[in-house]
């Protein structure tokens, strides 16, 4: 479960299109943490990173009311709208933009729990990945780290980027339990990993090639 706590601590441990007028760059750790610093749960976080986002990519989107809108390239709107029933809380918030696939990730809240949307802005489609992905230098590839200390996989994923959309092409789940960790690309074939586990002491770090063997990849056994 990505608790908001959780969502800070992400924060601080995770040190072009020609359609936008600016170069996409994400928000670094400290930005992240002092938006979210005073903030009262997961949807009032992705409300105040989103407007520090909207400023900078005014072109990207805008917000009325519960409704938020985010254009389509090269024309056209995807809508995600704020649902507020007994039981079922949701909110979407502009989270950051990946230029060169041109994708925009919304961060979507239901009760205590987070996850992130990528909207492909060609062609409209949505998918939905269990934690923040990163973007591998080649452009074609990102990563998500699913741990915490309760109630998320403890997987680690790979997901493929293509023009008919995103999809999983693999993933690998350590032996022993994290509690924590997250994922950044060291090249375009490695991966670093930053963990902590249930026992005492601090942070440690892992590389992993994706071509490695023991990475699960989609259908198979």
């Amino acid at each position: 479960m990505r608790t908001l706590s959780r969502i800070r601590a992400l924060a601080m441990g995770a040190l072009t299109c020609t359609c936008l007028s600016i170069e996409a760059v994400p928000l670094t750790a400290q930005e992240v943490a002092a938006a979210c610093a005073n903030a009262d749960g997961l949807a009032h976080c992705g409300r105040l990173i989103e407007a520090i986002q909207m400023q900078r990519f005014p072109n990207l989107a805008r917000r009325e009311g519960s409704v938020l809108e985010v254009t389509l390239y090269p024309a056209g709107r995807s809508s995600f709208v704020d649902a507020d029933d007994a039981g079922n809380t949701r909110s979407y918030s502009l989270w950051d933009y990946l230029d060169a696939p041109n994708i925009a990730i919304i961060y979507a809240t239901r009760r205590d729990d987070a996850s992130f949307l990528l909207l492909q802005r060609t062609n409209g489609r949505v998918i939905e990945l269990p934690a923040e992905p990163k973007l591998a230098p080649d452009l074609q590839r990102v990563v998500t780290a699913d741990v915490c200390a309760d109630g998320c996989s403890n997987e680690i994923a790979l997901w493929r980027i293509t023009r008919d959309g995103v999809r999983k092409e693999a993933s690998w789940m350590p032996r022993e339990r994290w509690t924590d960790a997250t994922a950044r690309w060291k090249s375009a074939d490695t991966i670093e990993l930053e963990y902590t586990t249930s026992a005492d002491g601090p942070a440690r770090t892992i590389e992993r090639r994706i071509d490695q063997r023991d990475w699960k990849r989609v259908g198979e056994r």
